[in-house]
């Protein structure tokens, strides 16, 4: 029971935070591209046009400082280091590497202090996104403090060696994701914000979702997330090289989070802060629920969030979150387009680099406008003639006209493939509409019986190696996955299976793409998964208590609670906030504002002692025993709902059954 509760919002904690050691030795486990791998990848040279270099130079524009250290957390261990990608110096891309994704990593290896224009300033390339710097009069504004406190601070500093050391006057979300707003502690104090001292601007909706995204499937997120960032696969040529948007996520740092004191909510808001003009752009349901893109008038200056990057978007991650509307998406950019394209004379995103010149932005916008009506568009057309998700990403081959030689459009980060199942998925479902797809088999009964019928797995095994010697990858790793969910113990259908996702890794463009091929392989070849997450106090502490019985919901084992039904009441004291618990048919509901005249078990306690249980500073027994919690009635049949409760951890299999 103990571990229990002190599980019950692990889910909150785990959020997209690897507490796990990075760059796991799995270079030596890795193998040679093979020659149909390499030619492959040669023939990329011949298809894109590598002689353009603009981005190269745009990439270095403005380099105030380079960043070529650590950041070290506080029991001095690296979160950051620039250095473990000195590999992507040598100017040809390796036959590991598709050579239009290595371009990309060299673009986001340029670590360091940008001056994008007067009085605005960028960190980039020593966390995942960036972080801006406004200069006002009486103060900075920071738009995106990272991921993580170890980073933002360090960026900081380096800002402050070079220029005035003005306070840190207001901070600005973007949106809703942690790597950019994860590091505020690392730049303003929250005794500040309370005292009135720092703004913090977020749009409408924010706190919400920064918290909710992750918690109800954040044990299965958190999983996913480890195979599409490529933290456990080594850094390097056989390795994880970028994600398409920045180079990684950082290891070991502390994420935190402060509320917001302003929330944007109309469609369009100016504010003065700190003696600069801020018009804020609405733009929800787009790279995240809340978003919103940003003008300086008096800067000619264009902020895009993660709107527009210089990479094809994800409109579903493959981590997981809400389909996102890809409609939407091309919308808010043409109104972007619209109202400050004839404005802007620099745009920048907080995400790789910035673009300037009017002409040059606008194209971009517009490109990009086009690139999300595609995917949307085409993917309704083809659908509306009754194609399946699968036959229509594989009908999608290419971008319409230019976009198809545009580096910003390229699939770095999503991809063509994933983005139309994404818009298939938004409008009908995962269900193809086929009625053999109504039920499938699940995977390891489906494997048993393909292994079967293909005449045991030494002939799977002899079809698995005729199709990677005939550079056929893809059949070959369906044939292995069917083999491996058959017979996991099996170490030559393991082998081969990660030989095959390798090469497929080595071809891919897009960097998360990449990324999961190769952390399939290295959990193939390496028994064992990397122990991962860790309580975020901030996120606990911004939890509500609502979400907190979404949670207990989520993880009633009904099984367990068949034949035990109950009815509790739960109240927070310090909130005055009261909960009407009911179990039954094994399922948990609740009613929030609401009490059972006649329940079964009180339990009465504040939000500060579930939020240390939460981050496991405290246990149930002794909050119990020190009245930090108190329990009215039938404290047994308490105690017997918390037993029929599952602990989820992040470990759980994905390419072995």
């Amino acid at each position: 029971m103990r571990y229990r509760l002190c599980a019950l919002f692990t889910a909150i904690a785990l959020s997209s935070a690897p507490c796990w050691a990075a760059d796991t030795p799995s270079g030596d486990l890795a193998k040679a591209a093979s020659p149909t791998t390499a030619a492959s990848n040669q023939d990329v040279l011949k298809q894109l046009p590598f002689q353009d270099r603009a981005d190269y130079d745009a990439a270095r524009r403005g380099l105030v400082a380079a960043f070529e250290g650590e950041v070290k957390n506080a029991e001095g261990k690296p979160v950051w280091s620039s250095q473990r990608y000195d590999f992507l110096k040598q100017a040809q891309a390796p036959d590991t590497v598709n050579p239009s994704l290595w371009r990309q990593a060299q673009l986001n290896a340029n670590a360091g202090l940008f001056e994008v224009t007067d009085k605005v300033y960028q960190i980039r390339g020593i966390d995942l996104a960036n972080m801006t710097l406004i200069e006002g009069d009486d103060g900075l504004i920071v738009i995106d403090p990272l991921y993580v406190t170890e980073t933002a601070r360090a960026g900081l500093e380096l800002y402050y060696q070079h220029r005035p050391r003005k306070p840190v006057v207001a901070v600005i979300y973007s949106h809703s994701h942690a790597d950019h707003f994860g590091g505020v502690r690392g730049v303003v104090d929250e005794a500040d914000v309370k005292a009135g001292k720092v703004r913090i601007y977020a749009p409408h909706g924010f706190m919400e979702h920064a918290i909710q995204e992750n918690v109800l499937a954040g044990t299965a997120m958190f999983r996913r997330g480890m195979y599409q960032s490529g933290s456990t696969v080594a850094k390097g040529e056989r390795g994880q090289v970028d994600t398409g948007i920045g180079k990684g996520v950082p290891v070991g740092g502390s994420i935190s989070l402060i509320a917001p004191t302003d929330l944007i909510v109309q469609p369009l808001e100016s504010h003065d802060i700190a003696g600069v003009q801020v018009e804020f752009q609405l733009t929800p349901g787009t790279e995240a629920p809340a978003e919103m893109n940003l003008y300086l008038p008096q800067l000619q200056a264009l902020c895009m969030a993660e709107n527009a990057v210089m990479s094809m978007h994800n409109v579903l991650t493959p981590r997981g979150a809400e389909v996102r509307d890809a409609k939407a998406w091309s919308q808010f950019i043409d109104d972007s387009l619209v109202r400050y394209g004839d404005k802007a004379k620099v745009m920048f995103a907080q995400h790789n680099w910035p673009t300037w010149g009017a002409d040059g932005i606008r194209t971009l916008l517009a490109d990009q406008r086009d690139m999300y009506a595609f995917l949307n568009n085409r993917t309704l057309h083809l659908l509306n003639q009754g194609l399946t998700p699968l036959e229509i990403a594989d009908a999608i081959k290419t971008l319409p006209g230019e976009l198809a030689h545009k580096w910003y459009a390229r699939g770095y980060y999503g991809t063509l493939s994933f983005n139309s199942r994404a818009v298939y998925q938004r409008y009908l479902g995962f269900y193809d509409g086929n009625p053999a797809n109504l039920d499938p088999l699940p995977p390891q009964q489906a494997g048993k019986r393909y292994v079967q019928a293909l005449g045991g797995a030494d002939k799977v095994l002899t079809l698995m190696r005729t199709a990677m010697e005939q550079g056929d990858y893809r059949w070959a790793t369906q044939l292995g996955n069917h083999l491996v969910f058959a017979e996991p113990d099996n170490q030559a259908a393991r082998e081969a299976q990660a030989d095959a996702l390798e090469q497929l890794g080595y071809r891919s463009e897009s960097a998360i793409w990449r990324n999961i091929y190769l952390t399939g392989a290295h959990e193939l070849r390496k028994v064992g998964i990397p122990q991962g997450g860790r309580a975020i106090a901030d996120l606990v502490r911004a939890a509500t208590p609502a979400m907190f019985m979404d949670v207990l919901a989520v993880r009633m084992d009904s099984d367990k609670a068949q034949g035990h039904d109950m009815t509790l009441n739960w109240n927070f004291d310090d909130l005055d906030q009261h909960f009407a618990l009911t179990l039954r048919n094994g399922v948990l509901t609740w009613r929030e504002h609401a009490s059972h005249p006649q329940a079964d078990a009180t339990v009465t306690m504040s939000k500060a002692a579930l939020d240390l249980i939460s981050l496991r500073q405290l246990d149930f027994p002794t909050a119990i025993k020190q009245g930090d919690i108190r329990i009215e009635g039938d404290a047994q049949r308490f105690k017997s709902m918390l037993g029929m409760l599952a602990s989820f951890q992040p470990t759980f299999n994905i390419v072995t059954p």
